[in-house]
């Protein structure tokens, strides 16, 4: 079971993301802007991010993504960007920012939902390598 943070200003899509993500077994938080969705991010350090773009507020998902990525505590956990972007270029400038996927909506479900499986066991297999490490060391 993971936490999936997911971070949209659409209501009825943080609905529909926390629905699926609770489907799979996982536990969905959620935030409605680019700044929530950093500082609860940091505070809860979620194993997966679901971000949308476009949002309201001084910080989107572009920004949010760059900041995440580049903050030491929050650095491991994949970001997928969730867009109605669809220009190759947002696309690019979207991983650019950090993000370890991206894809448009609405949203190909069955893609989803092997994007969540597949970034969830990434994070699980890399934090147990760090414990590991720090096992290890301890030693």
């Amino acid at each position: 079971m993971a936490k999936v943070l997911i971070v949209d200003d659409s209501s009825t899509q943080r609905k529909a993301l926390r629905a699926l993500v609770q489907g799979l077994g996982h536990v969905a938080l959620v935030a409605a802007n680019g700044e929530e969705g950093v500082r609860r991010a940091i505070e809860e350090t979620p194993d997966l991010i679901l971000m949308d773009v476009v949002m309201p507020g001084a910080v989107n998902g572009y920004q949010a993504t760059r900041q995440l990525t580049r903050e030491p505590t929050t650095a491991i956990i994949p970001i997928v960007l969730i867009t109605s972007k669809d220009q190759p270029t947002d696309e690019v400038w979207g991983r650019r920012q950090g993000a370890r996927d991206y894809l448009t909506k609405p949203v190909d479900e069955k893609a989803l939902i092997a994007v969540i499986d597949r970034l969830v066991n990434h994070v699980d297999n890399l934090r147990r390598d760090l414990q590991a490490r720090d096992d290890v060391k301890r030693r």
